[in-house]
């Protein structure tokens, strides 16, 4: 499936254009993005990442206790990729000096982390990724004779200032959406930064994991997109991961239900928070790689030819599972209220459940670092005021995602039957009609994976 194959019946189709960080990685991914962009004129807005391995270097230069030596020499590694791909571009008046300003903001910020930590000065210094890579793909484009100019999406993307993970605001995002954003976009292509945004006294933010997709596509349900295209490294959604079997397969289109139980039960190629705003305002999302155009990808739409029951196999691994067992859960009631609260107080989010009359299994994400030392330290001695508590640790969650789940005849045999050989931990089923979950151990995650999507595909 082809994003071209999806137009808009709009006169003006608009086209929202967000590449990943492997497209701006240098200047010959970039000059294949702009040649995307430029051969389809509904592509008139497009989101960046940071170039590859910059926002790496970013993260460390934003920590505590960096030498001033290593500092110098991140630095130095960011600005060769910078000025990798402005040697491949035109003379232009006042580029270099641009971008030796942007490196001369960066140093000055590194430094003043280094001296005084804080969390919004970290926040500035994960901007400056986007910052170089905008700038520099408006330049690859113009090169192309294409019409371009580059915005700072910080004058749209407000924020709450809860650095790191900052909040949106949407009503006011569509607002300068309209007032600010849209009147560039009727003569000329505009290049603007993922990932970022800035808090009402004019501070940078940054969004968090998955923040580039899902700027882009606030920007798509701000302005009335007609269609999100998420360009990446691979050629769109796969039944599986395609390093765990090579039978998996690309898929041409799934709905949206599909596509976001995938992403949330592992598959890396989108973020669920994606999804949401694409959702609510029904904007088609085509998932493709740079690399190879001509090949298509995924269209992920409300409504689908196709629903077959099952329609891939996610893999998450790094989960953890806790066991709370309490005799006095019998026929009581307020006990589960009692466990949640302990979790809220520490911010830590349930992923699956199971229950019996006695027990309660419950599974977290990616408890690796703060959350792990939580989970077997702080949150166990306060659950144990309430019961006996089992901490299991080196488990991945499988998800088989598809479609009327919850009503087809001989689920269990179908799946279950070919893995018996294996250690099923926990299972989920009955509370979604488009997954079935359950965990293994993580030595033989690969394994299962591939046994079952042999079986069902």
């Amino acid at each position: 499936m082809s994003l071209t194959a999806y137009a808009s019946n709009r006169e003006n189709p608009l086209t929202v254009a967000k590449f990943g960080g492997t497209s701006v990685a240098d200047y010959q991914a970039m000059l294949r993005c702009a040649n995307i962009v430029k051969s389809d004129p509904a592509n008139k807005l497009v989101v960046v990442s940071a170039s590859a391995g910059v926002t790496n270097h970013l993260v460390r230069l934003s920590q505590e206790n960096v030498g001033q030596e290593e500092r110098q020499q991140i630095i130095a590694a960011i600005s060769q990729i910078q000025f990798n791909i402005r040697r491949q571009l035109p003379e232009e008046a006042g580029l270099d000096e641009t971008l030796q300003a942007l490196i001369a903001e960066l140093e000055l910020l590194v430094g003043q982390q280094a001296d005084d930590y804080k969390a919004q000065t970290a926040d500035a210094i994960l901007s400056f990724g986007e910052q170089f890579s905008s700038l520099l793909f408006t330049r690859v484009l113009q090169s192309l004779g294409v019409a371009a100019g580059c915005f700072d999406v910080r004058r749209v993307m407000k924020t709450n200032s809860l650095y790191g993970k900052a909040v949106v605001d949407l009503a006011g995002l569509r607002h300068n959406c309209r007032e600010l954003l849209a009147p560039e976009l009727t003569d000329r292509v505009i290049v603007t930064q993922g990932f970022i945004g800035s808090d009402s006294l004019g501070h940078a933010t940054t969004l968090g994991r998955g923040g580039s997709d899902y700027s882009a596509a606030l920007l798509a349900e701000a302005l009335d997109g007609d269609n999100l295209a998420i360009w990446t490294d691979v050629v769109g959604i796969f039944t599986t991961d395609p390093r765990i079997t090579d039978q998996a397969r690309a898929i041409k289109e799934i709905s949206f239900g599909e596509a976001a139980e995938m992403a949330t039960f592992g598959a890396k190629i989108l973020h669920p928070a994606t999804l949401i705003p694409a959702m609510r305002r029904n904007i088609p999302v085509f998932v493709g790689s740079s690399k190879e155009p001509e090949k298509g990808g995924t269209l992920i739409k409300q409504q689908v030819e196709s629903s077959p029951t099952y329609r891939s196999i996610a893999l998450r691994k790094e989960q953890t599972l806790v066991t709370v067992k309490s005799p006095a859960m019998l026929h009581a009631s307020g006990f589960l209220a009692k466990v949640f609260t302990i979790l809220t107080k520490h911010e830590l989010s349930v992923d699956l459940i199971t229950t019996s009359e006695i027990s309660v299994a419950l599974t977290f994400d990616n408890p690796t670092g703060t959350t792990q030392a939580l989970l077997t330290s702080t949150v166990v001695a306060e659950l144990e005021q309430l019961c006996e508590v089992s901490v299991e640790h080196g488990l991945s969650l499988v998800a088989v995602i598809g479609n009327g789940l919850h009503a087809a005849k001989g689920l269990g045999s179908n799946i279950f039957d070919k893995i018996n050989d294996f250690n099923i931990r926990m299972i989920c089923h009955g509370a979604s009609d488009n997954n079935l979950c359950f965990l293994v151990p993580e030595e033989d995650a690969n394994t299962v994976v591939e046994q079952l999507h042999n079986t069902l595909f």
